[in-house]
């Protein structure tokens, strides 16, 4: 489905029955079907937006702001009638997600962010995800992280060569995520944009006070990408946020325990919006 907004036509899929939940994708629609398989599609209908210069959406990449996005998002939303959405966002797409809630709390009810770090400075994420593997990663992980960058072909483009990256990425470190990922809709401008420009600088304890709907920060025990030590004394220090650690999960905790993701995401709706009533 399309809709149109704002110089640009932002096009969306849905799956599943239940409160309806938006999910910006930037690989196109499809990795993102593929990341939520029941029962969370039982718990959530899902809306995945393609962002702007992604996927199957049009326009320029480069005009995506925090303030352009969350219009997108509520662009979409009023166009299927919903009063009210959660938002998932999945690695550096959390940051877009709370900065969604952030400009809509009447409209965004709840903030899930699963894999994605307190902060945008890359370089320095990779720091510490290089620090956390080389002092907790098993010595199963970094052999199998050796051979497969030894099997990768000269030139390889960065998008193929994270595949290698498995024993970082996954509880199972010989999982093979291609299928997962067949489909994607790579635009390497809009990546630039978002990884670049859009999140350098962005800092979630910045302009904590505005921070009004409920964060669910989701992180997997063996996520050696973004480590959950990178929140390390800053979740208790951010109004209603709260962390859940998933033990046999990297960095995609939704699809590797969605079992257990649900029960976590609807214990912790429940509570949430018991809060709100109070």
């Amino acid at each position: 489905m399309i809709v149109p907004v704002n110089g640009a036509e932002l096009f969306y899929s849905t799956r599943g029955t239940g409160y309806p939940c938006i999910v910006p994708c930037i690989l196109g629609t499809k990795p993102y079907e593929k990341l939520t398989p029941p029962p969370l599609t039982d718990l959530f209908q899902f809306v995945y937006v393609d962002l702007r210069g992604g996927g199957k959406s049009t326009g320029d990449p480069t005009d995506l702001t925090f303030d352009v996005l969350a219009s997108d998002l509520e662009a979409v939303r009023a166009h299927l009638g919903f009063e009210h959405v959660a938002v998932l966002g999945y690695s550096i797409l959390g940051v877009l997600a709370i900065e969604y809630g952030r400009r809509c709390p009447r409209s965004v009810s709840h903030v899930i962010v699963a894999g994605t770090p307190p902060a945008g400075d890359i370089p320095q994420m990779v720091k510490a995800a290089t620090a956390f593997f080389e002092a907790d990663g098993s010595e199963e992980r970094k052999a199998i992280l050796k051979e497969n960058y030894a099997k990768l072909p000269p030139g390889i483009p960065p998008e193929q060569a994270v595949f290698a990256q498995t024993p970082m990425r996954f509880f199972d470190p010989r999982f093979d995520a291609l299928p997962l990922f067949a489909e994607s809709e790579f635009k390497p401008a809009l990546f630039q944009h978002v990884l670049g420009a859009l999140t350098a600088t962005w800092n979630v304890t910045a302009d904590m006070e505005s921070l009004e709907v409920p964060i669910l920060i989701a992180h997997g025990r063996y996520d050696y990408v973004v480590p959950y030590t990178m929140w390390d004394g800053i979740v208790e220090t951010l109004p209603h946020a709260t962390q859940h650690l998933f033990e046999r999960s990297g960095h995609q905790t939704f699809f590797e325990e969605p079992e257990r993701f649900v029960e976590v995401v609807r214990a912790w709706m429940a509570r949430s919006s018991a809060s709100a009533r109070q």
